[in-house]
């Protein structure tokens, strides 16, 4: 990690650039996968597969149905995790009630289940089964009429074996074997063995996400620009570096393109986290990816914690940890951030499992205008009014003064229209 000491406030804005920022995609690239895909269909799928995962599949679609066998203690942790994740987002329906904003004039509001959703598991060298949970729980629960599952094939070419468990275990049917830009170009323009959603859900690489800005142009909405995985911590001096070390290292695994960030107003504690960060390294199976990671990551001493708080909301992270003893005192600061792990013992890998919390968050600063996926995100809200004769009585008059002050006649006059009526 590059260790820097109090850096000015004028520094912050480039410090807060993160590393895919500077590395420039081919967008031309994503343009030519769509025109592939919208072309060629299936087998355009097929051929992109093959190019770029290595895989030559013999069919698109698979059936989740008689899943593998897995560890039962894995079996038992899925199901708890789902529990949690399903408690949360429950909680989050909005019951609609009818207002009465004027005398004769009630309005509500009703939140629908979008129609044809399609949910974008990461795979490659670290299949998310975890995704899984997060998005189909909440499209479930939301009564999204149709959930497509994509997902790109194992190291083996097959669906991942975990992945299998739980898409069955939450009762979805079958999933698309198919990733990457070349995935997000089906879901958009849909092809024979994928159907054409109306939203796509689910985070990804830069090439992902590239392909997910693209899909706006096709008339389909996503859930956030959601690319490389990233952390930010504050601590004091009276935190563990034994746990800043890991939880810099869980968000470091994630992919050679993850940042991860340590502030504090601590040098002393810095320089012992740094030496723990190499203890724990050693060991790590995907130690590899997690030095490319660390080679682009920071660790800031800054005056105070509140500069900390200050330098974060300007970063806004994907994940933050508030690891201060104080931790509370501190929540109502933070502004900008995808999900936040309030003291010493909130691990990030909690919220990225089992807490009940969904880990499909912002990164790259959309932390400072987007919100993770929630229940919300895979609904709409219909709004209604109802208007009686008092309520065209009482407010009509004030509708068609404004009408004409816009120039609008026919507004006005569908209003003048009943009024006369209502004088007969």
């Amino acid at each position: 990690m590059i260790v820097i000491q109090n850096p000015e406030p004028d520094a912050w804005a480039e410090l807060t650039l993160r590393p895919s920022q500077s590395q420039s995609i081919d967008r031309q690239k994503v343009q030519d996968i769509f025109n592939a895909v919208k072309a060629d269909g299936d087998a355009a799928l097929i051929e992109l597969t093959d190019r770029y995962d290595g895989h030559r599949l013999s069919k698109l679609v698979v059936s989740t149905k008689q899943p593998p066998k897995i560890d039962e203690e894995l079996a038992r942790a899925i199901k708890i995790a789902a529990k949690n994740i399903k408690t949360y987002h429950a909680a989050q329906q909005i019951d609609s009630r009818q207002i009465e904003t004027s005398p004769g004039v009630e309005c509500w509001s009703r939140a629908v289940g979008i129609d044809r959703v399609g949910l974008y598991i990461p795979g490659g060298t670290a299949p998310l089964f975890s995704t899984v949970l997060m998005l189909v729980i909440p499209a479930q629960l939301a009564k999204c009429q149709e959930i497509t599952v994509v997902t790109p094939p194992d190291s083996s070419g097959h669906l991942d074996p975990v992945m299998h468990w739980t898409l069955d275990y939450l009762g979805v049917d079958q999933v698309c074997l198919v990733g990457g830009a070349q995935a997000i170009a089906a879901l958009s323009l849909g092809t024979k063995s994928v159907p054409r959603v109306d939203k796509i859900f689910g985070p990804g690489n830069q090439w992902v996400t590239a392909a997910k800005e693209l899909s706006t142009r096709y008339g389909c909405a996503i859930d956030m620009p959601a690319g490389p995985s990233e952390v930010l911590i504050i601590a004091d001096q009276n935190a563990k570096p034994t746990f800043l070390a890991a939880d810099l290292l869980s968000q470091a695994e994630h992919g050679p393109d993850s940042q991860v960030i340590l502030l504090s107003d601590s040098q002393t504690l810095i320089e012992e986290t740094m030496t723990e960060l190499k203890i724990q390294l050693e060991d790590l199976p995907r130690r590899s990816i997690t030095e490319s990671s660390l080679q682009q990551s920071l660790a800031i001493s800054l005056v105070d914690i509140s500069t900390c708080v200050k330098w974060a909301n300007l970063y806004a992270p994907e994940h933050l940890i508030l690891n201060l003893v104080d931790a509370d005192a501190y929540v109502d600061q933070i502004r900008n951030a995808g999900s936040v792990f309030v003291g010493p013992w909130s691990s990030e890998s909690m919220g990225d499992y089992a807490s009940g919390t969904n880990h499909t968050l912002p990164t790259a600063g959309f932390a400072r205008n987007y919100s993770g996926v929630s229940l919300s995100s895979f609904q709409k809200r219909i709004s209604y009014q109802r208007i009686s004769k008092r309520g065209v009585v009482e407010l009509g008059p004030a509708v068609a003064k404004m009408a004409r002050a816009e120039k609008l006649e026919a507004h006005a006059r569908s209003i003048d229209i009943r009024l006369k009526s209502l004088e007969s």
